[in-house]
């Protein structure tokens, strides 16, 4: 794609409508958009976990069936800590305080990936353009996967929805090992170009890489030796990689989500962009306090799209709003009960796109 889609613009917007009555509610409520005590006690609760468990797996090594539950288990807490502190952080939604945002945001660099990339992928353009194949880049897993009807299809995708669980596994060591310095040295996200680099973010990408490497790669294989470390470590980046990407997918890549391309003439996408986000993401397992809890909100990813500078501890409540809106102006609000019906649909849209060529 050469060009950036634009979106449809409406003199009646839904858009502007749901942003008002999310205003009015906070407003009339006179409570902050952004994180509060319950965020602030979970981001604690994550990160003293993950350092307990970190130091007892690598200084404390316990025997190996333990030790393999408790590198999966960092894997979760990893997972979570990405999920609820840095995500948050990223978006600016963490807490009034910049700073506070970008330290909650720059633990995505002791995590293995790059705050910088993560903010141009992320929220720059997977928000602004969900789902369009070619531009949003969380739709690329070629060739191995084809997540839209767009892209070509190999014979090895009839089988898609049966080996997915490995390569969702990779995720976190590819993000660690490979796509990050893809986006760096290409100075690419797909087609779109990075915004320029400043001497900082070039110091901070590799100063995040190192010491990332330094956490998990050499300290471990000095306390407890390569073999045991490499054993640990594929439970710990296999867990860590499955749990993100079945959290991403379910959200956009399920069986009711649509997947809209721009006008090859005008570039133009045929909704608004609210309306758009409701078409092309999903929510699942709303209900469910412990899923909510650990994923920080994003089974409520409808309202993280329209809403992404304000905190998940929120979306419980604005989601009823977003629901009422949808309903008085005919939009479609995709939402599945519970998380193994989101798994299905999404194994079952796996399925469709690996038969049709």
């Amino acid at each position: 794609m050469n060009t950036t889609p634009k979106f449809a613009t409406q003199k009646q917007s839904f858009h502007a409508e749901l942003k008002k009555r999310i205003n009015d509610y906070f407003t009339e409520r006179g409570i902050s958009t952004t994180g509060n005590y319950k965020l602030y006690t979970k981001a604690i609760v994550l990160l003293i976990a993950f350092s307990i468990t970190y130091v007892h797996l690598v200084f404390f090594t316990p025997t190996s069936a333990w030790a393999l539950l408790e590198a999966a288990g960092l894997g979760g807490l990893m997972a979570g800590i990405g999920f609820n502190i840095m995500h948050d952080g990223a978006h600016g939604s963490f807490s009034k305080s910049p700073v506070i945002n970008r330290c909650a945001a720059i633990t995505l660099g002791i995590l293995g990936g790059s705050p910088f990339m993560w903010n141009m992928k992320h929220n720059i353009v997977h928000h602004a353009f969900t789902n369009i194949d070619g531009v949003d880049d969380d739709l690329d897993a070629k060739p191995f996967l084809r997540m839209a009807s767009t892209q070509k299809h190999y014979k090895m995708h009839r089988f898609q929805h049966v080996y997915f669980w490995f390569f969702y596994c990779l995720l976190h060591f590819h993000w660690s090992f490979v796509s990050d310095y893809k986006k760096y040295f290409r100075q690419k996200i797909g087609d779109i170009p990075l915004k320029k680099m400043s001497m900082g973010d070039h110091i901070s990408f590799w100063a995040f890489k190192i010491i990332y490497y330094a956490l998990f790669i050499v300290i471990p294989i000095i306390t407890i030796g390569f073999t045991n470390y490499l054993i640990g470590f594929v439970c710990f980046t296999a867990a860590t990689g499955f749990i993100l990407s079945i959290v991403f997918q379910l959200a956009h890549t399920v069986e009711h989500t649509h997947f809209p391309m721009p006008d090859e003439v005008t570039g133009k996408i045929e909704d608004e962009w609210a309306i758009h986000q409701l078409k092309t993401t999903a929510n699942f397992a709303t209900n469910n306090k412990l899923i909510s809890w650990f994923v920080g909100g994003l089974n409520f990813q409808i309202e993280h799209h329209l809403f992404p500078k304000i905190s998940h501890v929120h979306y419980p409540q604005i989601s009823k709003i977003i629901k009422n809106a949808c309903k008085e102006y005919g939009v479609e609000y995709v939402e599945y009960k519970r998380m193994s019906q989101a798994v299905i649909s999404h194994i079952a849209y796996l399925k469709q796109m690996g038969r049709v060529a």
